[in-house]
């Protein structure tokens, strides 16, 4: 559990940090030890290559159960993208032993909950029980790890969802279909060029045997892993995995080559137009992610710097672009440091009435060149720190999310047991190293720049708009 050293509070406070950064940090301080303590995770690997995680947490008789597969649209070959989210639907369509729909009847049956998700890097399923459910779970869990059925009529039902979910998730929504476009030239030979949900022409020529091939691949315990976390003894859920995901017999995998994405060389830039009300300005810049936790320190200024520029009310977007200069109706910026493939750092926002695209994107670039030369403030940086140990605090609320903080970073070759680390490692970062990063990353070269210009609104969604308001 990630907490701050009184080496640490003495450290702000000797940077002269404002009075009131001081008892922010003492009251999340507080916050932390009036916590119940969490048990230590535990973890144990069965011999088809199957790790077990669990964490052990008390508060309330429930479990959260996950299973993680190392697979995402990332590993997908062109002709077939969106193979990996398709399959995700087609995993709740029933095994000989347990018909279409009846997984998640049978969750709700228990008084549970459940769900999965599809991203780039990997495909993740879930269930939220009575903690004296978790060997049913466990065993509808590993029953569809490798009997799923796959019926043809089926499959091509669930495309059709799927084909469905992207005209009304992407295709129909402005700011949605700028951002695929952006990522799309962004990268130009990594896969995370392609969208998660797929091209609509791969997906109208998906077959049964696409999803079969997904399946006999990746779906297999030594490309898995299963998280526990809740009231439930460790050394009971490793009998229970043992008893439930211990037979399925490990598979060859598919070799996973290298895919770099070639420097660029200038910066790109798109216009999308779309029906919208208000025109969007998003930029996108190469940086890294975090590869080794201990040795990496620019994944983590990055993420300092985003929480200064957009990190809460008082920060810098907001501040200035936004309440000041009333240049903008909006603004954001976004950055991730884990992930299998290269990283990106996001500047998004809305001009506001009588500014145009450019009068923002140069004025989201001004924001940038001041960090560049002048640096940041010691209480913005204090301010942006405080922000993230209290998300931390709030993390530790919900089982379920204790576990998607494990299983991501599993799934991005980040171990679990360097959690606390990465919190040390951002509260280590330094009024330097932000704008060091700012200066190093943030150049032409790296930039990709999308505009969304509004079109006009079909007569009908005009009237709904007009009408909300």
């Amino acid at each position: 559990m990630p907490t701050l050293s009184p080496d640490t509070t003495k450290f702000y406070q000797k940077r002269f940090m404002p009075m009131r950064q001081v008892r922010l940090i003492a009251l999340l301080l507080a916050l932390i030890t009036s916590l119940p303590a969490l048990a230590e995770t535990f973890e144990k690997q069965l011999p088809n290559g199957l790790r077990i995680i669990v964490r052990e947490d008390r508060r309330a008789p429930t479990v959260a159960h996950m299973v993680w597969y190392r697979a995402g649209s990332m590993d997908e070959t062109n002709g077939r993208t969106g193979i990996a989210h398709v399959l995700e639907h087609m995993m709740f369509k029933g095994t000989p032993g347990a018909g279409p729909g009846e997984f998640s009847r049978r969750v709700a049956a228990a008084g549970g909950r459940d769900n999965a998700f599809t991203s780039r890097d990997y495909t993740a399923y879930f269930q939220q029980v009575p903690k004296q459910k978790l060997a049913e779970m466990m065993q509808l869990e590993a029953d569809r790890m490798r009997h799923l059925t796959l019926d043809p009529g089926e499959f091509a039902q669930e495309v059709r969802v799927v084909m469905e979910e992207r005209r009304l998730r992407t295709e129909d929504q402005p700011r949605s279909l700028l951002f695929e476009q952006l990522t799309a030239t962004a990268f130009q030979t990594h896969p995370y060029r392609v969208p998660v949900i797929g091209w609509m022409n791969d997906l109208e020529n998906l077959a049964p045997e696409d999803a079969r091939h997904w399946y006999d691949s990746w779906y297999a315990p030594n490309n898995a892993y299963v998280v526990v976390v809740g009231d439930i003894d460790h050394q009971q859920a490793f009998a229970l995995a043992e008893e439930h995901y211990g037979p399925l017999q490990a598979r060859q995998l598919p070799a996973r080559k290298p895919q770099q994405e070639p420097p660029q060389v200038g910066v790109r830039r798109l216009t999308v137009k779309a029906p919208a009300e208000l025109p969007v300005v998003m930029m996108a810049y190469k940086v890294p992610v975090i590869r080794d936790v201990e040795q990496d320190i620019d994944p983590f200024a990055l993420q300092m710097l985003a929480a200064v520029l957009a990190g809460h009310d008082a920060a810098r977007f907001s501040k200035h672009l936004v309440r000041a200069q009333r240049l903008a109706v909006e603004a954001d910026a976004s950055y991730d440091p884990t992930a299998r493939g290269p990283g990106i750092f996001y500047l998004h926002g809305s001009p506001s009435a009588g500014k145009t695209r450019a009068e923002l994107e140069a004025g989201l670039r001004a924001e940038i060149d001041a960090v560049q030369q002048h640096g940041v403030a010691v209480d913005e940086l204090a301010r942006a720190k405080a922000q993230l140990i209290a998300g931390q605090i709030y993390k530790l609320d919900s089982m379920f999310a204790q576990a998607m903080e494990i299983g991501q970073l599993e799934a991005v070759g980040i171990s679990h047991t360097q959690n606390q680390r990465l919190i040390e490692k951002l509260q280590e970062v330094t009024v330097g190293q932000v704008q060091a990063v700012a200066s190093k990353y943030f150049r032409d070269e790296r930039l990709t720049v999308a505009e969304l210009d509004p079109q006009p609104l079909p007569q009908a969604a005009r009237a709904l708009s007009t009408t909300a308001h």
